[in-house]
């Protein structure tokens, strides 16, 4: 087979990064902390989404997988979503505890990056949770069976009306297997684009004194 001269390229953006800059001197030394103001920077500039971010995990059979999700909090713990425990995430999960989040920011020319073990959040604060969801929200949450095959959108949405059927006032309480998860870093890595491809990037490692915070190359 020759190198690929058949293959169409694809289009080649070369724009420099000039937004801001990321320098030991001025972050805090909790990563949560800073991620938060990242956070509500985005939020504040109105970037689609803003706490959209992509979870990675790993099946029984070591093969990694990937997928969109909403971050829904943040503390000292980590970050945390919330989804149906028997989708393809929650059983990868459930044999593997342990993902990698990257969320990215591109109007900003941001990106963090976090990785550790993961765990159900507290039954309390899913709870809490699940009651302040849309009613829509909660009526989903019952109706799908996150990540199973139907047989078409009219299945689905004849659940929808057996779920409504059921809670004519709205399903008050989550369904037994939807919750949430909380993924605890052992690292958070910080990027801010910069020009020529010269990233700042920041890492910081969980120790037994704290957190410790290494500069890596580009």
């Amino acid at each position: 087979m020759d190198s690929g001269d058949d293959m169409d390229a694809l289009p080649q953006p070369r724009d420099d990064y000039t937004t801001g800059v990321l320098d030991e001197g001025s972050v805090p030394d909790d990563p949560i902390e800073l991620l938060r103001h990242w956070l509500d920077a985005a939020v504040a500039a109105e970037v689609p989404e803003p706490t959209a971010a992509t979870l990675a995990t790993v099946d029984r059979d070591g093969r990694p997988d990937a997928r969109v999700v909403l971050l829904r909090g943040s503390d000292e713990r980590g970050v945390w979503w919330f989804t149906n425990r028997r989708s393809a995430k929650g059983e990868q999960l459930r044999a593997n505890p342990v993902g990698a989040v990257v969320a990215y920011w591109p109007l900003l020319e941001r990106q963090v990056r976090l990785r550790g073990p993961v765990e159900d959040l507290p039954d309390e604060e899913s709870d809490a949770y699940f009651a302040s969801r849309p009613l829509a929200s909660r009526i989903g949450a019952w109706a799908s069976e996150q990540s199973a095959p139907i047989a078409d959108r009219a299945a689905l949405e004849a659940r929808v009306a057996e779920v409504e059927h059921r809670f004519p006032d709205g399903p008050r309480t989550r369904p037994p297997d939807w919750g949430g998860q909380l993924l605890r870093p052992g690292q958070v890595e910080f990027w801010q684009g910069r020009p020529a491809r010269l990233h700042d990037r920041l890492r910081y490692v969980r120790s037994p004194r704290g957190w410790d915070l290494q500069r890596l190359q580009p």
